[in-house]
C-alpha cells in the first residue's frame, strides 16, 4: 500500500496530498528473487541480466535511440538546458547542464477499449494509507516542497 501525507505549498499557499516513499528502496537482488519465483529462471540468471541491463541501455540510447521494455514502459536522453537569446552566442557544451534519463510507463487499454492507463499504475488496485505530516519521504532527494531535500535525486 502507498503512503500521502498533506503538504502545504508555500507558493500557491495552498495545501496538497503528496506521496510518501517509506523504508529502504527494493533492490535488485529482491527484485531477481521474486521474479525467480513467478518462472523458471533461477534467481542468479536473473542478477545476472538485470545486472546488464542498465549498459545495454546506455548503449542503445547513446546511439540515439529510446528504449521500450515491454510491459514496463519507455527510456530515453533528455537534456537539462539553459536557453540563449542570440543565435551567435548558441554553445550545446556549455548550454547542457545534465543529462537525464526520461521514463514513460507502458500504456495500456482500459477493459472499456475507450481509454488508456499506465501500465504501473492502477488505481482500482491501489488502497493509499495517510501518515503524519511530520514523516520524511526517505527516497534521495525527497522533500516537503518541490525542489527541497538532496540535489541527487536517482528518480527525476
Amino acid at each position: 500500500m502507498p503512503f500521502w501525507k498533506k503538504t502545504y505549498q508555500k507558493r500557491q499557499g495552498v495545501y496538497y496530498p503528496q506521496a510518501v516513499v517509506q523504508g529502504k528502496p527494493v533492490e535488485t537482488e529482491t527484485i531477481a528473487k521474486d521474479l525467480a519465483k513467478i518462472s523458471t529462471v533461477s534467481n542468479s540468471d536473473v542478477q545476472a541480466v538485470l545486472g546488464d541491463i542498465a549498459g545495454v541501455m546506455h548503449t542503445r540510447m547513446s546511439a540515439g535511440r529510446s528504449v521500450h521494455i515491454k510491459g514496463l514502459g519507455y527510456f530515453r536522453y533528455t537534456l537539462d538546458t539553459v536557453g540563449v537569446e542570440n543565435l551567435d552566442d548558441f554553445d550545446f557544451e556549455k548550454q547542457v547542464k545534465a543529462v537525464r534519463v526520461e521514463f514513460i510507463p507502458e500504456r495500456i487499454k482500459l477493459p472499456s477499449g475507450k481509454a488508456y492507463t499506465r501500465a504501473l499504475v492502477d488505481s482500482d488496485e491501489l488502497v493509499w494509507v495517510e501518515v503524519s505530516p511530520d514523516v520524511k519521504d526517505t527516497t534521495p532527494g525527497g522533500g516537503t516542497e518541490p525542489g527541497e531535500g538532496e540535489t541527487e535525486d536517482p528518480l527525476t
